[in-house]
């Protein structure tokens, strides 16, 4: 009779599975909990101390590390000394390997979790059978997902070679992520001598970047809530690799604000943030910063959407919507475009602890803490002989936030909770201060508009340019060995300037 080893910690589709073996003709051997959920639904167990000849041992630590386990799994089916072997000690092979491990990454996951709880959880024997089935796959199946079950029934039928291959690299993928969760939960160190992600395939795209380009959207296992993996997509066709980037850098940019605000996004950049009293008028700021570049736009609300935001959102041709919740008179309008994705977001805590960011390389990563830093009035020093005004400060504040989301060189003039222009990845930063300048003058709200830059001013031509094209206050880090140029220029226009001393440069 063919033998199968089941111990599993979720027991979905166990019970089916089981009888499924049996109806195959093999006798199943099982451990623990498992045994005690088969033999409750009526199907005949052989308890694994049994085949062992001891009992599980230290509160369950110990059950299946024995010869007479696996040796039954190791030995090559073809090979007559192996065989010979097993015949010598009794041992009977296992076919079937189905096994899944403790709940070590939920575990963790909770918040007031202990470090022996967690060290509880993880499993010794169970990645130990998986592995040892893996590595025998030309006779062994090693299962250990229940979403596999049906298949490997068929495929026990069919004598599925292929099939048993894929489970085994299933396992090698699987066992990794769970070492590579525990490693991480035991060195909590951001950056480690040695670095080991995990990711699981949450979706396959259609092609990245370009049409030609393969991709897929992959999601971490202690994705927080608050991320766009955890985002539900409501309507709409599905997200492509540019959407996927421009709502990520869309989220980030609007959990730096408290009140109601309207980010408009295109290419990583933002076109147009607006903050208002009400979420609707907060579109209209966002709308108005740059009516030509929102088009084709991916939109991001931290309010509920209503019905007078949708309708004027659904007169525009956009890419995404997404917001806390949108109210069902808002969704039955904007659900009338059947290509534009509307989401539902969970929004962090404003200003939490920095996570941690990672940038591919040609053979190597990059990872740093986000730049979570937001400046204050206490962060602020005034160098020029004009001293802002209590609402050119609020403006040059809220500028800075905006600023450091936007790619470097990187030039923001925004008025009274309103981006009006942004000038983004210039090779020179005057570039970056005419395109935003330029775009800003178009608005008719831009006297008293102020100036943000993501970094300090080498030469004084960009404050000379701000100054002569309406620009009554400047936010920069300082630290230019040229700073006393650019401040003399400022007091030359009698024009206000205030530094920061940090810099928030994003490539």
């Amino acid at each position: 009779m063919k033998r199968a080893l089941l111990s599993v910690s979720d027991k979905t589709g166990l019970t089916e599975f089981a009888q499924g073996l049996i109806d195959r003709g093999f006798e199943l051997v099982s451990t623990g909990g498992t045994a005690k959920v088969l033999t409750a639904a009526g199907l005949a167990v052989t308890g694994v101390e049994a085949v062992t000849g001891f009992p599980e041992m230290l509160d369950g630590r110990v059950k299946t590390l024995h010869p007479r386990i696996h040796g039954g799994i190791l030995a090559k089916r073809d090979d007559p000394t192996h065989m010979a072997a097993l015949q010598a000690h009794e041992i009977t092979p296992i076919d079937v390997i189905c096994v899944n491990l403790y709940p070590f990454a939920e575990t963790v996951a909770k918040p007031d979790v202990t470090r022996p709880e967690a060290i509880e959880q993880i499993d010794i024997g169970g990645p130990s059978a998986l592995r040892a089935a893996a590595k025998n796959s030309d006779s062994v199946w090693a299962v250990v997902d229940p979403a596999d079950y049906s298949a490997v029934l068929a495929g026990l039928d069919a004598d599925d070679a292929a099939l048993r291959a894929r489970l085994a690299a299933k396992v090698f993928q699987v066992t990794a992520a769970y070492d590579a969760q525990i490693a991480a939960y035991l060195d909590p160190e951001p950056f480690p001598t040695r670095y080991t992600p995990t990711y699981t395939l949450k979706q396959a795209l259609r092609y990245g970047e370009n049409s030609h380009q393969q991709a897929a959207f992959y999601a971490a296992p202690d994705a927080p809530q608050e991320s766009l993996v955890n985002a539900v997509q409501l309507h709409g066709k599905a997200l492509s690799y540019n959407n996927i980037r421009d709502a990520d850098a869309a989220l980030s940019m609007l959990n730096e604000f408290d009140g109601p605000t309207v980010v408009a996004v295109k290419h990583m950049n933002p076109c147009g943030i607006g903050q208002g009293e009400t979420i609707e008028a907060a579109w209209d700021k966002a709308y108005a910063a740059d009516s030509t570049s929102i088009f084709g736009g991916i939109i991001a609300l931290n309010r509920p959407v209503d019905l007078a935001t949708a309708e004027k959102m659904h007169a525009l041709f956009l890419e995404i919507i997404m917001a806390p919740a949108f109210d069902d008179d808002a969704l039955a309008v904007l659900a009338k475009k059947k290509n534009l994705r509307l989401m539902t977001i969970q929004l962090a805590a404003v200003h939490e602890t920095p996570h941690i960011e990672s940038v591919d390389l040609l053979g190597g990563l990059l990872r740093q803490t986000s730049d979570d830093r937001v400046e204050t009035e206490a962060d602020v020093t005034v160098v020029t002989k004009v001293q802002p005004t209590a609402a050119q400060l609020k403006a040059l504040l809220f500028g800075q936030q905006v600023v450091k989301h936007v790619k470097s060189n990187a030039i923001v003039v925004v008025r009274d909770g309103q981006t009006l222009g942004i000038g983004a990845g210039q090779m020179n930063r005057i570039g970056s201060v005419a395109i935003a300048l330029k775009q800003a003058q178009q608005n008719a709200d831009f006297a008293g508009a102020v100036l943000a830059s993501d970094a300090f001013f080498p030469m004084d031509d960009c404050v000379e340019y701000a100054a002569q094209h309406g620009i009554r206050a400047i936010i920069q880090p300082g630290g230019s060995i040229r700073d006393k140029d650019s401040i003399a220029m400022a007091d030359k226009y009698g024009i206000a300037m205030v530094t920061t001393g940090v810099r928030h440069f994003r490539h």
